[in-house]
């Protein structure tokens, strides 16, 4: 795999979004509860993170981490759902294939709102980890299935977490994706030789920095980092420079009352910029680049 350090080059295509702002905004929540790693679901290990690092042997059932997860689609989902609602704010959702199956009814619901459904792989595991692009394959039929039968809809959009396999893009492509977002690079999509568009993601504007040591703590920190973010790129946009700004949320753990107010002020912040940017679902921002900069 080659690496290009250079990209555009700081010569941007001519981009306006649909609505003819600069700055469009991705809002992602991820749907991974159920599809983590847990020897009680007959995996061979446990996921080591969560609200703190497990301490129970790889070989044995851990079901406080189970449960923490579980909290995500008990508890957190309805709280998330009901702020995007109240501020009408669509999101891409990045769904796991053995999440969707296992909590379909909870993706099925936000679905209904009218969010768009991403494939996040069967499990909530590296693709790199692949020994075989059959094996991948067959992982990412099963997982585009349950995504279709929760939502009516099969994904168009991808992302795995850490890193993709050699083989990841070409088999997207086949199978009719029309973007993925394994990507950290740009404040742009871009295209791939595969065919598909990338449409980076983010991980500093990500609520995952509350697992983190050197993160976020209290709800105030997140709210003021993702404004300094919009407050940057939107100066960029008025300068003519179009940009995309990624914010990534989880259920289980803005879904958490104390964290809860981190996402709801930043979806009441990116309502009342309503007017000055455009906050859209990925795979609408995957078209409408494709449109404006064929």
């Amino acid at each position: 795999m080659s690496r290009d350090l250079v990209g555009y080059g700081g010569v941007w295509p001519d981009v306006r979004w649909p609505n003819g702002a600069r700055l469009a905004v991705s809002v992602v929540v991820n749907l991974e509860e159920g599809a983590e790693r847990q020897v009680i679901d007959g995996d061979p290990a446990n996921e080591r993170i969560g609200e703190v690092l497990s301490v129970v042997p790889d070989d044995r059932p851990d079901p406080g981490q189970a449960q923490i997860f579980a909290y995500g689609t008990r508890a957190g989902a309805w709280r998330m759902a009901a702020a995007l609602r109240r501020h009408e704010i669509p999101v891409t959702l990045f769904a796991c294939g053995r999440a969707a199956e296992r909590a379909a009814p909870v993706l099925a619901a936000l679905a209904a709102d009218g969010h768009e459904t991403a494939c996040h792989g069967w499990l909530w595991r590296p693709h790199a980890d692949y020994d075989s692009p059959e094996a991948e394959a067959a992982d990412l039929d099963r997982a585009g299935a349950a995504i279709a039968a929760a939502t009516g809809q099969a994904p168009r959009g991808f992302f795995c977490r850490g890193a993709e396999s050699p083989w990841t893009r070409s088999l997207l492509a086949e199978r009719g994706y029309v973007y993925t977002s394994n990507a950290f690079d740009d404040d742009l999509p871009y295209p791939d030789p595969s065919g598909l568009l990338v449409v980076p993601y983010a991980l500093d504007t990500n609520d995952m920095k509350f697992f983190h040591p050197n993160g976020f703590v209290r709800p105030a920190e997140m709210v003021d980092y993702v404004t300094g973010a919009l407050d940057v790129l939107e100066a960029e946009a008025e300068a003519g420079f179009p940009r995309l700004l990624n914010i990534g949320f989880h259920l289980r753990i803005v879904g958490r009352p104390a964290r809860f107010p981190a996402f709801d002020r930043i979806m009441a912040e990116l309502a009342r910029r309503r007017d000055r940017i455009w906050i859209a679902r990925r795979i609408d921002i995957a078209k409408a680049f494709r449109e404006a900069a064929p």
